[in-house]
């Protein structure tokens, strides 16, 4: 048994969640089957806003193959809470009461033996609206006689939060630029739709779903029907990815459950694709008014700023996030002033929740627009003024403007790498040339400085428990749930790394609530920083009760017990050893432990960081513009991300490009799209655009690496990071292209159709 050299940490490891996906053998909630299975379809509402006059279910449930069909008029359901902080008066029906609110809401379900005799029965519902205006606009929802989504609440404000200024924060500054910033709505779009399969049995009752919090989602199926957690359990098998709209319960879920219960069968919900676009939460959705004051000479003196924020029907945390556009409203720069007003209001669209970045990237957005207006109208280079304001590494750690406790950054580093990566001079000399030339195709180039919030709002506290079975394997449980980062082979590394076993041999469970106590789930970039810490720290129990253990057992100084391939042994005397499986049995042995030593190799935690990480970066975006046209190509992506203590930079770099094809993804081509009537006209993947491989380049994704003193790992997170600072750098490319044609500012997404318009009403002026 040779001693453990060196550390896997920090070195590219392959996942090895990968040959499960490559082969199939993963299962995913639709793949799931259960003995006399039954299917429920939802009879989903044509109208944005109406009365229902009547519900005609009598046909539908004479239908073959038909169980049974529903209405609020004989299934009678508590109302759901989309957001504990919002009134009751916003709650949700899970059958619509009277009126639908948007396109898509449940008016019944059908359960038939067969998905398609559900979806036929479905058909035979005959529903009589009265329709009432829609509310499309979500600043018009707020002016005085737009029609009211909830009467009873009076208004269609939901939620307001604000920083009072010290004075006006615009006072004494030599320039105020202004911009109207629209970060637009999108849909999630996960390659998996949403589903469930609730199954009981006995007393009990097991669900399956695509989630990325099982735990959470359990908690609100057992407190919506009044069930004993005890007898519920809730699991996740291979999830398709989740971006945010998957983080939390459903309406869908609480009906799936209720009547497979009432059914005493099992009942399965899997979602269309065509119905995930209209009922899966969408996210951003929010328009910023910016105001920034500066000196001649580019110094930032100021910021005001106001936001409105959609929320869609039955507000969710979409309608909360603008409080986490507050806490970044200051970014990467030494601000000494801000003021920051947000509203959001209830529409009869789609609710909005969490979506990669969650109301940071929209502070961003706005922060690196402006900026990039302020540049071109002082005449100061796009890099130089970022690099004029940055707050500098003696800073950290601080507590902004908008509330956040950064850890540290060091901002100008990370913009230094991306702009000798690009070779920013030779770009700016190209472009120089392009325009001189008078050639249609000019090239834009975009920058963006970023810093993000990650395990905020108490998601930094997380469960791990480690335990070494008695054959040498070892198990790890975490609260945390996977659905595609690559969790198992990083909690895998961790456990490795400390104990010296082979992580094939370390079985990682996670997203069910009969293997997992409790958690938080997966969201907020946070799973190696909470759930990966709490591994760590519980490794490092195991280990240190492990070497008390072996130094009694093999009369040696227990300073002397070192890790070796597979166990334990003397330091520099490796037949004086003892496998893990050794270990483990003698632990379970009341004869060999020491006094006082309780039994077993095991030891769980909640993790608490103390508080959220943040993660920094620079961006810089070519673009090439047809200016007869208004199409855009991108050209190269340089992204230098610092995510603090890099773990495994394969997937790191996985991440990164993740992120920035979502980013390039709402810069360019994604929109969800209502018209007056509040009807989605961006309904399916015909109508929705999104970028494939064909459209984007190949990223050239660095880091930096400024480890966080919050966690013992010095990580921060890193899967919504290439969103964040994207976006911006691609969208001030873009204006960049055709600023020299007198365009200011353009909104997104940048089609070909937007930019040539742009180009147009420039040249009209």
């Amino acid at each position: 048994m040779a001693e453990v050299q060196g550390s896997i940490l920090g070195n590219a490891v392959l996942r090895r969640e990968d040959p499960r996906l490559l082969t199939g053998d993963d299962k995913f909630t639709a793949d799931l089957a259960a003995d006399g299975v039954a299917y429920i379809h939802f009879v989903r509402s044509s109208f944005a806003h109406a009365t229902i006059v009547s519900t005609d279910i009598a046909e539908a449930a004479g239908m073959p193959g038909v169980v049974g069909a529903w209405t609020a008029e004989n299934l009678e359901m508590a109302d759901f809470q989309g957001f504990p902080m919002f009134p009751p008066e916003f709650n949700r029906p899970p059958l619509a009461k009277g009126k639908v609110r948007f396109v898509g809401d449940i008016v019944a379900a059908v359960v038939a033996e067969t998905r398609e005799q559900a979806a036929d029965a479905a058909e035979a519902v005959v529903v009589e609206y009265e329709p009432i205006p829609a509310v499309v606009d979500m600043e018009k929802a707020l002016e005085e006689g737009t029609p009211i989504l909830f009467e009873a609440h009076g208004s269609n404000l939901v939620f307001e939060t604000a920083i009072e200024a010290d004075g006006d924060p615009l006072e004494g500054a030599d320039r105020v630029v202004e911009g109207r910033i629209v970060s637009q709505r999108l849909a999630g779009v996960p390659m998996e739709p949403n589903g469930c399969l609730a199954i009981p049995a006995d007393d009990h009752l097991t669900i399956w779903m695509s989630s990325q919090n099982p735990i959470a989602v359990r908690d609100a199926i057992v407190g919506q029907l009044g069930l004993d957690p005890e007898k519920v359990r809730v699991a996740a098998p291979a999830v398709g990815g989740g971006f945010g709209p998957k983080a939390g319960a459903y309406v869908e879920h609480f009906l799936t459950t209720k009547l497979a219960q009432d059914l005493d069968r099992p009942v399965k919900w899997a979602e269309e694709r065509s119905e995930n676009m209209v009922s899966l939460v969408h996210g951003r959705a929010m328009i910023l008014y910016a105001k920034l004051g500066l000196t001649d000479d580019g110094v930032i003196t100021g910021l005001d700023v106001d936001v409105v924020a959609d929320g869609g029907a039955y507000p969710g945390i979409g309608a909360f996030l603008t409080m986490f556009t507050q806490w970044m409203i200051q970014g990467v720069y030494d601000i000494p002033k801000i003021g920051y007003r947000a509203r959001s209001a209830v529409t009869n669209t789609t609710t909005t929740g969490a979506y990669r970045g969650a109301g940071r990237p929209e502070a961003t957005q706005m922060l690196e627009r402006i900026i990039d207006i302020a540049a071109d109208e002082l005449g100061i280079d796009a890099g130089e003024i970022r690099r004029k304001n940055f707050l500098q590494p003696e800073a950290f750690p601080l507590t902004t403007l908008g509330g956040a406790n950064y850890d540290n950054g060091e901002y100008e580093k990370s913009l230094d790498a991306a702009l000798k990566a690009a070779d920013y001079q030779g770009l700016l000399a190209m472009q120089a040339e392009r325009r001189a030339s008078g050639d249609t195709k000019q090239l834009g180039i975009g920058l963006s400085a970023y810093v993000e919030i990650t395990a905020p709002a108490g998601l930094h506290v997380e469960y791990g428990a480690v335990e070494v079975n008695e054959d040498g394997t070892v198990v790890a449980r975490v609260g945390t749930s996977s659905h595609g980062q690559g969790h198992e082979t990083a909690f895998s590394m961790i456990v490795s790394d400390m104990l010296g076993v082979p992580m094939d041999d370390v079985t990682l469970l996670q997203s069910d609530t009969d293997e997992v106590p409790r958690g938080q789930g997966t969201m907020g970039s946070r799973s190696l920083q909470a759930a990966g810490s709490a591994v760590h720290v519980a490794s490092e129990t195991v280990l240190a009760k492990a070497k008390t253990l072996a130094a009694h057992l093999l009369e040696a100084n227990e300073p002397d017990i070192v890790t070796a391939d597979g166990g334990l042994q003397v330091t520099g005397v490796p037949s004086s050893n003892m496998t893990w499986a050794d270990l483990a049995q003698a632990a379970n042995d009341d004869s060999k432990r020491p006094d006082g030593m309780e039994p077993g190799l095991a030891h769980e935690l909640d993790f608490d960081g103390t508080d959220a990480t943040f993660p920094f970066g620079a961006h810089v975006s070519l673009v090439e513009v047809d200016t007869e046209t208004g199409e855009v190509q991108m050209l190269r992506h340089i992204a230098v991300d610092d995510c603090g203590r890099i773990l495994n930079p394969l997937l790191v770099t996985g991440q990164q490009h993740g992120g920035i094809a979502q980013g390039a993804a709402q810069a360019l081509f994604e929109i969800v799209a209502y018209d007056n009537d509040g009807n989605p006209i961006t309904s399916n993947l015909m109508d929705y655009a999104i970028p494939s491989a064909a459209e984007l380049p190949s990223f050239e994704a660095t880091n930096t690496e400024t480890a966080s003193p919050r966690n013992p790992l010095g990580a921060k997170g890193v899967g919504e990071s290439g969103t964040i600072g994207s976006t911006p750098a691609i969208h001030n490319a873009v204006v960049d292209a055709v600023s020299h044609l007198g365009v200011r500012h353009i909104d997104m997404p940048l089609t070909a159709q937007t930019v040539w318009q742009a180009i147009q009403d420039a040249a009209a002026q």
